[in-house]
């Protein structure tokens, strides 16, 4: 997985909703959000987001809300990612 920057908008209960991404130098704009779950990476509970870009591509946004920090991990791919100490 690799660290994004995601641009995002908060509703007033505090939910994400990711509103595009920059993955190696090109932004991705997004038009829906799919399923969303969570899971414990160490002592990180992470947050998962499918997303589908204009292009009808499908992605999953990784939060890790302890680092700040957004990774981009292709659908279907495993979702392990190194988190650093």
């Amino acid at each position: 997985m690799e660290l994004v920057e995601v641009t995002v908008r908060f509703d007033t209960q505090g939910k994400a909703y990711p509103q595009q991404f920059v993955w190696r130098g090109r932004v991705y704009t997004l038009t829906s959000t799919g399923r969303r779950w969570q899971d414990q990476a160490g002592e990180h509970l992470l947050l998962h987001i499918l997303v589908m870009t204009v292009e009808e591509k499908t992605y999953e946004l990784v939060f890790d809300p302890f680092e700040l920090r957004w990774y981009l991990n292709p659908a279907g791919a495993s979702p392990k990612i190194a988190l650093s100490s």
